[in-house]
Formats: structure tokens, C-alpha cells, sequence
């Protein structure tokens, strides 16, 4: 039987509406829906106050799978994800082992990795049933971290960036940045963000780095609030390696988050690198629109007065 992971955002209501609505969509089509256990108990959590009954008579009458490991199994075909981008970000954490492709439904504000909305929810997930979508690949980030003697202490992965900042307030941290092994630039400053071309939309963005198309395969580094004159965003290839390091003059820690979700302390001397995982996550559109289009709609670009006639080919 085919089966179909939902992922939602159990905090809204619109999207455990939506989430009805797409398992008894799944049911007439004989697809088999799977959902995470500690979703499930969050749902069933809310009470029928709160949460549609017929959602939780889903969730307790067996008509849905309901999986207690912390990654999806490799026999998922499709994720639908109803929510915003965190929630998006949280479900590509669950199935990036087993390379599910994910199709996010919009129900936050400014979302780059959502496509459909939830007012054409029937329309999606109907196509989506009968294979009518195209897979889009997005790199992802490597990171590890490293003591002041060079030897490993933790490996994470990012989509969106991992960043390094001043866990107090009050003070600066002071970096030194190294590309390819060789040193570049060292300065006080309130961070650094390591970001991909997906990532170059959200955080980096708010912190003045430059937007990247999501085909470009790169690195973007970008410093926040740098004492420093040269100081500037750097755009970076596949091959290339990036490491931070806190120097050993620091007198109070640094936080490392990844994602916005995943956090760890970074002390003097230690040092983080980051390059571009051989491994990208895979995300199902529905429509090939341009990612120029998508700029427009989501940050609500003023496009008056252009002349152009559309796409041209050569």
C-alpha cells in the first residue's frame, strides 16, 4: 500500500482543518496515511475543543500509521507538510535520511520553502496523489565542530545556515574566518551565519547578505555587526570549506544554531567548519515557477513599468 507522511504545525488550526481534510483525501484514494507519534499525542492532546474530533478519531481508530521513531522509514512515498517553513524545516529533519521528497502547504507569512496554499489543498493534493509534481534539490550544509585541539566534538547538518553568536548580550565575540585553509579576516563582531542559497532568503537576508538562486551550488558567509573594515558577504563554491574560529582572547562563550532550532555552546579556541553536504533534500513541486516570480510574491516586489515580454529563449 502507498503511503503518505503529514506533517503539521499542531498549533494551528487551520492546519489540523487541513490535515482532516488530506487524510480523508488519502483514504478515498487507498493511500495509506502515516503520521509522527509525537504529533499524534500533541493532537490528541488538544482535546476535540480544540482539535477536529474526526481527526482524532483518525489518530486513535487505527486509520493512520502512527510511527514512534525519530526519522520516517524508507517506505514513505511523499510528505505533505501543512504549515509554514519551521514546520517544513522540521519535517525535512525527519526524512532526510530516507530521502522522501516533501511538498510544503502554505499556512505561515513569508515562506520560500511552501509552495501551494492551503486554499487549493484539494487541487494539491490530488496531483500530488496521481505522481504530478517534479523534484527539486536543495544543498544542505555540513558542519563540524571542533576543540581547541582540533579533535571533533559534534556534527550537525543545516538547510537554511548555522550561526555563530554572542551568547551575551552585553559583548562582542571576536572571530577569525578561514577559507580554504587559508586565513582571511579576523575581527570582533555579534556573528557569523553560514548560510546556503535556501538560507539566503531568510536569516541571512534580514542580515544584508545577498539573495542566491537555489540551483547556485554555494556557501554564503555572511558577518553581523563586524568591527572590522573589510567586512563584506563572500558568495562560495561546492569545493570550498569554511571555518570559524573563536579565538582564545574570548572571555565569554558563543551559541551555535543551526536552523534556528538546534543549539550548542562554542567556547574560546574552539572552531566550526562548514562545507556543502554531498547530501540535499529533496522538495515536490508542483509548477516550475521561476524563482524571479517567487521574489515578487513572497517579499511583494514593485515590478511597474516593465517592458519585458516573459522568458526568451536564445
Amino acid at each position: 500500500m502507498r503511503r503518505f507522511l503529514l506533517y503539521v504545525h499542531t498549533g494551528r488550526a487551520a492546519a489540523l482543518q487541513a490535515a482532516l481534510s488530506v487524510l480523508e483525501e488519502l483514504r478515498l484514494r487507498g493511500v495509506r496515511g502515516v503520521i509522527m507519534q509525537q504529533q499524534s499525542q500533541e493532537i490528541l492532546a488538544l482535546g476535540p475543543d480544540l482539535a477536529p474530533p474526526r481527526l482524532q478519531s483518525f489518530l486513535t481508530s487505527g486509520a493512520v500509521d502512527i510511527i514512534d521513531a525519530d526519522a520516517a522509514p524508507g517506505d514513505i512515498e511523499l510528505g505533505i507538510v501543512l504549515g509554514g517553513d519551521g514546520t517544513i524545516l522540521r519535517a525535512l529533519e525527519a526524512v532526510r535520511d530516507v530521502d522522501v521528497p516533501v511538498h510544503g502547504v502554505n499556512l505561515g507569512h513569508v515562506g520560500f520553502l511552501a509552495e501551494s496554499e492551503v486554499e487549493d489543498l484539494s487541487i494539491t493534493v490530488a496531483r500530488l496523489l496521481d505522481g504530478d509534481y517534479e523534484i527539486e534539490e536543495r544543498s544542505t550544509l555540513e558542519i563540524t565542530v571542533l576543540d581547541a585541539d582540533d579533535e571533533p566534538v559534534s556534527h550537525h547538518w543545516a538547510l537554511n545556515e548555522a550561526s555563530l553568536e554572542k551568547a551575551d548580550r552585553q559583548r562582542m565575540i571576536n572571530v577569525a574566518i578561514e577559507i580554504d585553509g587559508r586565513p582571511v579576516s579576523s575581527f570582533g563582531c555579534d556573528g557569523v551565519l553560514m548560510s546556503t542559497p535556501t538560507g539566503s532568503t531568510a536569516y541571512a537576508f534580514s542580515a544584508g547578505g545577498p539573495v542566491v538562486w537555489p540551483e547556485v551550488d554555494a556557501i554564503v558567509l555572511v558577518p553581523l555587526a563586524a568591527h572590522a573594515l573589510f567586512a563584506r558577504p563572500l558568495v562560495l563554491g561546492r569545493s570550498s570549506v569554511v571555518a570559524v574560529e573563536m579565538t582564545l582572547d574570548n572571555r565569554e562563550e558563543g551559541e551555535l544554531t543551526l536552523d534556528g532550532r538546534r543549539t550548542e555552546s562554542i567556547r574560546a579556541g574552539m572552531r566550526i567548519e562548514a562545507r556543502l553536504s554531498p547530501n540535499s533534500v529533496t522538495l515536490a513541486r508542483l509548477a516550475p515557477t521561476p524563482f524571479a516570480d517567487r521574489l515578487v510574491e513572497k517579499f511583494q516586489l514593485p515590478v511597474v513599468g516593465w517592458r519585458g515580454r516573459g522568458p526568451r529563449t536564445r
